[in-house]
């Protein structure tokens, strides 16, 4: 078998279907499970409530606990207004690079698991092997939250996963989360002449973006010793306050949508436990003292927690010694590595390509690159028998 090769094929494949978030999966997703299902892996799709989204989910192997997953999504991000100088969905080689919407972001690895499994499949697997593929992973990771309660529910309990973001083959053991919300508050309106007769919506919701800026402050001193990220500690960013029609109107409606990076999962719900106190004992009993409906709600746009560094990680250890690395890193962008952590996984994020070429127009992967990820994916043979 030439891995090299039938990785190529299959990436060229996987490039030809246009999986953006905002369009189903489904081809891509079926195209895989018959290449796993035609090397006798047990293959398993499951689909979102909608029907026109799916995650795989298929093992090698005895089924047992203490398998390992090797883990990507399946969707891609849009293309328009990308000045491309060929076909996104139609891969290219060029210079030893190949060329695609997707081809380190993050189909490359996904050809290279795929392209592995024939040969796995041929031995005497003492360990189960998963492949995991989701959906939605760059609007919110709404698969990977949904494949894990898959799993929980079916008491599939994997011990190992490798996420394979394009991380240029270095091992990555911590990353921040990304929570996104979105505040509405409802007030009363009225004439400006009479404040008092009305809810200002707008300036309660500048009273809770101080109320960020206090917590955002109060988060520097709650940094882990030793933290590895930049900035060390999690962090709260406003990005916009909208509300009002006019000078002279009481604005009865606003909205503030704002983000947290934590850097723990407990500093998330520091924030939101304090965030729910000063609402429901400050802001809202002043708001309803003058109008009964007035109020504020919390819209989550997504919640997507990061990964931890562990002083005991599997993962960490079994991929270093897989591609001989000394050490591993931690990066600011997000994944879904967080979420195969809280199934009680040891996860490391390991891939081919780099960051950098993601999301960008002429994305590509390098040859060698995919070289370095088949000797890692090779190796692991051993670790399953």
């Amino acid at each position: 078998m030439n891995a090299l090769a039938d990785t190529k094929t299959l990436l060229g494949e996987l490039i030809g279907f246009p999986s953006v978030s905002s369009d189903s999966n489904l081809d891509m997703i079926q195209h895989l499970a018959e290449r796993l299902a035609d090397c006798g892996a047990e293959v398993e799709i499951w689909h979102d409530e909608t029907g026109t989204k799916a995650n795989l989910f298929a093992t090698l192997g005895p089924k047992r606990d203490g398998g390992i997953v090797l883990s990507g999504h399946s969707d891609v991000v849009p293309v328009t207004d990308q000045d491309w100088a060929s076909d996104p969905f139609s891969m290219t080689e060029q210079d030893g690079k190949w060329f695609g919407r997707g081809t380190c972001d993050m189909k490359g690895f996904i050809a290279a698991a795929v392209a592995m499994a024939p040969r796995y499949a041929e031995l005497d697997l003492q360990r189960p092997v998963h492949f995991a593929f989701t959906y939605d992973e760059e609007i919110g990771c709404f698969g990977a939250r949904a494949l894990a309660n898959t799993l929980r529910e079916k008491g599939i309990k994997p011990a190992v996963a490798i996420i394979g973001e394009p991380t240029s083959m270095r091992i990555i053991e911590g990353h921040k989360g990304c929570y996104e919300y979105t505040t509405h508050f409802t007030g009363l309106e009225g004439h400006g002449s009479g404040p008092d007769r009305g809810v200002n919506a707008v300036e309660y919701a500048v009273r809770y973006v101080s109320k960020l800026i206090e917590l955002k402050t109060d988060l520097r001193s709650r940094a882990p010793e030793g933290s590895r990220f930049e900035p060390p500690w999690t962090t709260i960013n406003t990005g916009a306050l909208v509300g009002g029609v006019a000078h002279n109107v009481i604005p009865g409606k606003a909205r503030v949508e704002w983000e947290m990076r934590p850097v723990q999962k407990s500093d998330a719900d520091y924030v939101k436990e304090e965030l729910h106190q000063f609402c429901a004992h400050t802001l809202i009993p002043a708001m309803q003292a003058v109008h009964p409906k007035a109020g504020i709600e919390t819209e989550v746009i997504g919640e997507v927690d990061g990964l931890e560094p562990m002083t005991e990680n599997e993962a960490r250890d079994l991929v270093m010694e897989l591609t001989g690395a000394n050490g591993a890193d931690v990066v600011p962008f997000g994944t879904e590595a967080g979420i195969f952590q809280g199934l009680g996984m040891s996860v490391v994020v390991c891939g081919p390509g780099s960051i950098d070429q993601a999301h960008k127009p002429d994305e590509f992967v390098s040859v060698d690159q995919m070289e370095q990820c088949l000797d890692m994916l090779t190796r692991l043979s051993a670790k399953l028998i």
